[in-house]
C-alpha cells in the first residue's frame, strides 16, 4: 500500500528512494519563486536539494509564490505534503526517485502577502518560471508591450498590483524606502536573454507610473541571464499511478522528468547566491550563446516535430521520434537551417548537442506528449522559430524548412488532423488562428498577417513565397510527401 507523502512518511520510505539528507528545520528561505510548476521542481528544486545535502547554502531555501488559479491548486496540494515533491528521473535504463525538500513555504495567492515576502530582508532573490508568454513582449517591435491590459491596469494602480512585475516593483520600492538593498530578479524561463527581457518589463512598467523609480531600478537591480534545461512533462494520472505503483508513494503532484538537466547563469548576484556550482550549474560571463543554442536546437526542435506529429496522429513524443520521417525531418532541419544561424561557442560541439537532443526526445520513459509541445503556439513560435527564420532571411539563406514548419503550424490551426480527427484547441488565440488558417487555404498570406505573432514578416517576399509553396504542398500532397521532399532536398 502506498504511503501518503509528508514529513512523517519520510522515515518509512525504503532506502532506494532518496530523501532530504539535511535538517529541513535548519533551512531559511532566501528565494521567493513565482510559478511553482513541474519544471521548477524538476530543475531549481533538485539543484538546491543536492546543494543542501552537501551542507551548503542552507539560507537559500525556496518560498513559493503565484498569481494564477492554478498556483492556488498547486499550493493546496503541496501544503498537504509539507511542500515535499517526489521527482522521478526517467532514465531509459531504469527509473529512480527522490523526495526533494528545498521548498519550505508557499505564500497564499495574495498580492499583498507576496509583496511583503519579497520586501522582507531575508529575501535575496526573486525568481520566476511564468512561461515564455508571461513577459509582455510586443511581437511587432520585440519590445515591452505597454498597451497590454494587464500592464495598463498595474500602471494605473501601482499600489494594488495584479501582475508579477507590478508586485516586484512595489516590493522594490518598499525595500528602498526601508533602506534595504534590492533583491536580484532571476528569470528561469525559456527566453533569449531572459534577464534582459525581465528587466525591460519591470523597468517599462515602473516607467509608466514613476519614471524616476524606473531609473533607480535600472541602475540598482540585477537581472542575470540564464539558460535552463530539463524536459519535464505535465503530471497526469499516469505519473501519479507510476509513483504509487513503482515507488509506493502517494504524491498529489509528483514530477517526472528526464535525467538530464542543465543550468548556465551569469554570475550577477549582488546580495549573494547559493553555491550552485558545487552541484553542476555553470557560471559564465555571457549566457547569450548558450541560450541561443538551447532555444533554437532544443525548443525549436520541439516546435518542428510538434505539428507534423500531431497531424499524423502521434500522441507521445517518443513514438513520433520512432517514426523515421519525423526523426529525419528534425535532423535535416536542424543541420540545414537552424544550426547555421548559431555562432561558435568555445568547447561546444553543436553536432554532438544536436545528437544529444534527438536522443533525449526519443527517450520512451519520459512520456512527453505532442499536445504539450503544440501548446500555446502563438507565444512559442515567436520565441523559438521566428528569430531563427529572421536571421536566416537576413543572411540570404534558404528558409524552405523553416517556412514549412510555420506552414505545418498553420495547417494544425485548422484543428483537424490528416485523418479527419478533431484537434482540441490549446492556444488562447485559437479562434483567430483557426479563422486565419482557413483563409490561408486560398490566400496563404492571411495567416502571416497576424501581426501579433509575425510582426512584419508578412512583408518579406521570400518568406511569403516559401510559406505559400509549403502550405500548398501540405494540402495537395499531404504531410508525409511534403516532409519527404524536403528531406530529399
Amino acid at each position: 500500500m502506498a504511503i501518503t507523502l509528508n514529513t512523517a512518511a519520510l522515515a518509512q520510505l525504503p532506502d532506494t528512494i532518496g530523501t532530504p539528507a539535511y535538517d529541513r528545520s535548519a533551512l531559511t528561505a532566501g528565494i521567493v519563486h513565482v510559478g511553482v510548476g513541474n519544471f521548477h521542481r524538476a530543475h531549481m528544486g533538485v539543484y538546491l536539494d543536492q546543494l543542501f545535502a552537501k551542507g551548503e547554502s542552507l539560507n537559500w531555501a525556496i518560498c513559493g509564490a503565484g498569481v494564477r488559479h492554478g498556483d492556488a491548486v498547486m499550493r493546496e496540494k503541496l501544503a498537504a505534503q509539507d511542500w515535499l515533491t517526489t521527482v522521478v528521473e526517467l532514465d531509459p535504463s531504469g527509473l529512480t526517485a527522490r523526495v526533494t525538500g528545498a521548498m519550505i513555504d508557499f505564500i497564499e495567492i495574495d498580492a499583498e502577502k507576496t509583496v511583503a515576502r519579497m520586501a522582507d530582508a531575508q529575501t535575496k532573490i526573486v525568481s520566476t518560471t511564468i512561461t515564455e508568454g508571461g513577459y509582455y513582449v510586443d511581437a511587432l517591435t520585440d519590445g515591452f508591450n505597454a498597451a497590454h491590459p494587464d500592464i495598463v491596469a498595474d500602471a494605473a494602480t501601482p499600489d494594488a498590483p495584479k501582475t508579477v512585475f507590478g508586485m516586484v516593483i512595489k516590493a522594490l520600492r518598499l525595500r528602498r524606502d526601508a533602506g534595504l538593498p534590492p533583491f536580484t530578479f532571476m528569470s528561469c524561463d525559456n527566453l533569449p536573454e531572459n534577464g534582459h527581457v525581465a528587466k525591460r518589463t519591470v523597468v517599462g512598467l515602473a516607467r509608466l507610473s514613476d519614471p524616476d523609480f524606473a531609473d533607480w531600478i535600472a541602475a540598482n537591480v540585477a537581472f542575470p541571464n540564464s539558460m535552463v534545461d530539463c524536459i519535464t512533462p505535465a503530471t497526469s494520472d499516469r505519473e501519479r499511478a507510476m509513483v504509487a505503483e513503482t515507488f509506493g508513494i502517494t504524491d498529489a503532484w509528483p514530477v517526472a522528468c528526464e535525467p538530464f538537466r542543465q543550468w548556465v547563469l551569469e554570475d550577477n548576484f549582488p546580495q549573494g547566491r547559493p553555491a550552485l556550482e558545487l552541484v553542476g550549474a555553470e557560471f559564465v560571463a555571457d549566457v547569450a550563446k548558450y541560450e541561443l543554442m538551447k532555444l533554437r536546437i532544443l525548443n525549436g526542435g520541439h516546435a518542428a516535430i510538434a505539428y507534423p506529429s500531431a497531424l499524423l496522429g502521434h500522441h507521445f513524443v517518443h513514438d513520433a521520434m520512432a517514426d523515421p520521417l519525423i526523426h529525419d525531418w528534425l535532423d535535416t532541419l536542424e543541420q540545414r537551417e537552424i544550426m547555421p544561424t548559431l555562432s561558435p561557442i568555445d568547447g561546444v560541439d553543436y553536432d554532438a548537442y544536436r545528437q544529444l537532443i534527438i536522443s533525449r526526445f526519443a527517450n520512451p520513459k519520459v512520456g512527453d506528449t505532442i499536445p504539450r509541445l503544440c501548446l500555446d503556439g502563438s507565444n512559442r513560435q515567436p520565441k523559438f522559430i521566428l528569430p531563427t527564420l529572421r536571421d536566416a532571411l537576413a543572411a540570404g539563406a534558404d528558409v524552405a524548412g523553416l517556412a514549412l514548419e510555420v506552414a505545418l503550424w498553420c495547417r494544425y490551426c485548422t484543428q483537424v488532423d490528416e485523418a479527419g480527427n478533431a484537434i482540441a484547441p490549446n492556444d488562447d488565440n485559437h479562434v483567430e488562428l483557426k479563422a486565419r488558417a482557413e483563409e490561408a487555404k486560398t490566400r496563404p498570406a492571411a495567416f502571416l498577417e497576424n501581426v501579433s505573432v509575425f510582426g512584419d514578416l508578412a512583408q518579406n517576399a521570400a518568406f511569403v513565397s516559401a510559406f505559400g509553396l509549403a502550405l500548398g504542398n501540405l494540402y495537395e500532397k499531404g504531410v508525409r510527401a511534403t516532409l519527404t521532399a524536403y528531406i530529399e532536398g
